[in-house]
């Protein structure tokens, strides 16, 4: 099944001294396997047996994420919390993560499981 999009939104992103404006979308539903952040703000993972979402910096600062399945996360730089290298989610997770000066940080997390 292929990604759905909604509501379209122009998003600019501050590295550094460096700017990037960013046309994205606010919400993204997807069933892909693999899937790469690109400055969406609420993620949901749905009809897939397991999936991997790889955090990408240089276009998403920060980001909700709603899986209806097993779920691996991975930021693309450094660890999250400082501390893993990825981090898993079961079926009916939430987690909203932040990146802060190159770190990806867990603001919150439902700990629900629906299994």
């Amino acid at each position: 099944m292929a990604s759905i999009k909604n509501k379209p939104i122009r998003k600019t992103i501050f590295r550094g001294n460096r700017s990037i404006n960013l046309d994205t979308f606010d919400t993204i539903i997807t069933s892909d396997e693999v899937y790469k952040t690109n400055g969406e703000n609420l993620l949901i993972i749905r009809e897939v047996a397991q999936s991997k979402v790889k955090l990408d910096s240089t276009t998403t600062d920060k980001i909700k994420i709603k899986t209806l399945t097993n779920c691996t996360i991975i930021p693309d730089i450094n660890r999250i919390d400082e501390e893993w290298d990825e981090i898993s989610v079961g079926k009916g997770a939430c987690v909203e993560l932040q990146n802060v000066n190159g770190t990806w940080y867990i603001l919150s997390s439902d700990g629900m499981k629906l299994e």
